[in-house]
Parts: structure tokens; C-alpha cells; sequence
């Protein structure tokens, strides 16, 4: 069910890219060229490093992943040096450790302020959607219910912090942290905190060929 759903979610990621593509230029053509274009698309990919916020039994050792994470970014409006966008992003793992594996898409809100002549992109945001928990080593035992837990799927919510960092006009480096939440009943609380970290690389889509920088603040 879950891979349905991580299908289908990727599908929409794709609607969503494509969709951008389109509404981009269209939009960029009536705007004027001295000016930054407000909307704009971007796409991005990297590796990411997860503190799983699952403990063994014992409490001794922590769950970790290493992934990969692949997303992208439709800006939309500005306001007073603020640029929010819509981001969407599936983070997998490759390497799943021996407690836990979490795989998650998310969507949701981003909001940068560009400074250094837009060569540095600092961001924060929030997103949402759906993620599993998949319980390494035989699954997770639960000693008072007498339950053995192979995965999981729930809701999951994301603040997150970041930076693109300006290479090109077309490429950026690209750093964040977020703060997913899972619900989980292998847990006293019903739930767990990971904060994946990634590193990665951004390609920023020009359609008007006309290199433009962001304001100074």
C-alpha cells in the first residue's frame, strides 16, 4: 500500500514540476527583463544523513539511515524581499541501518530572503504528507503488548532550515535540516522525532535566458 502511495505521490510530484514548466515562461514573457522573475522552478537532489529518533529497546543506540532526497521548488509571489514557494520532496533511504528505515513525500510551503545580491539563499519551511517506518533486524518488539512491529505508515510533519548557496546562474549547493515527526505505537509517546540533514545540489530552470539578480537586503 505504502509503495502505491509513494508511486502516486510521485506522479503528482512530476504534475506538479511539469505544470511549473509550462506556467514559468508563460509568466516570465509578460514580466520586464530588468526585472527578477517572480515565478520560477527549480529542481534539486542530494544525500541525506537521518538520526531516526527510534532507540533500541534498551535505550542505548539510535536508529540511523544514510538516502537520498530529491525534490522541487515552484516560487510563486514576493513580498517585501520575501520569496515563498511550493516544494515538494521524497527523501528514500540506501542504507537502512539495524533499528529503523524511514521513507517519506512531502509538500508544502518554503519562504527564502536572498541577500549578497541573491548569491546566498537562506529558507525556512513546513511541509506535509505521508512516510513509513520500516523495522530492521526482524521488526521491533514491544514488550508490553507483546508486539511485533515490521513497519509503520502515518502522517508525518516537517519544519525545516536551510541554504542554497549560488555557484552559476543555473546551479546552487544546497544544505538543510528538518524535523519530521512520525506517529509510531512501537513508542510510549505514539511518536518519534528524526532530523534528517542533506547536502545536495540545485538546478535552476531560466526560461526567459536572461540572467537577473535577486535584490540586496
Amino acid at each position: 500500500m505504502i509503495r502505491r502511495r509513494v508511486v502516486s505521490s510521485l506522479i503528482l510530484v512530476a504534475g506538479l514540476l511539469c505544470f511549473g514548466a509550462v506556467l514559468v515562461p508563460a509568466a516570465g514573457a509578460q514580466a520586464n527583463d530588468t526585472a527578477y522573475q517572480t515565478l520560477a522552478l527549480s529542481a534539486f537532489g542530494g544525500f541525506t544523513g537521518t538520526y531516526t529518533g527510534l532507540y533500541t529497546p534498551d535505550g542505548n543506540t539510535q536508529g540511523k539511515n544514510l538516502g537520498i532526497t530529491a525534490g522541487g521548488d515552484l516560487r510563486v509571489s514576493h513580498f517585501r524581499g520575501f520569496y515563498p514557494s511550493v516544494e515538494v520532496r521524497g527523501s528514500f533511504p540506501v542504507h537502512k541501518g539495524t533499528i529503523d528505515s524511514e521513507k517519506n513525500v512531502l509538500v508544502g510551503l518554503r519562504v527564502e530572503r536572498p541577500y549578497f545580491h541573491g548569491l546566498l539563499h537562506p529558507y525556512a519551511g513546513f511541509l506535509v504528507g505521508r512516510g513509513e517506518i520500516d523495522y530492521q533486524g526482524g521488526g521491533y518488539y514491544v514488550q508490553s503488548s507483546s508486539v511485533v512491529y515490521y513497519y509503520t505508515v502515518s502522517n508525518v510533519s516537517s519544519p525545516m532550515l536551510g541554504m542554497d548557496v549560488d555557484l552559476t546562474h543555473h546551479f546552487a549547493l544546497k544544505v538543510d535540516a528538518q524535523f519530521v515527526q512520525y506517529k509510531t505505537p512501537v513508542t510510549d509517546s505514539g511518536k518519534i522525532a528524526a532530523v534528517p540533514v542533506t547536502a545536495g545540489v540545485v538546478y535552476k530552470f531560466d526560461f526567459n535566458h536572461h540572467p537577473k539578480l535577486l535584490p540586496d537586503h
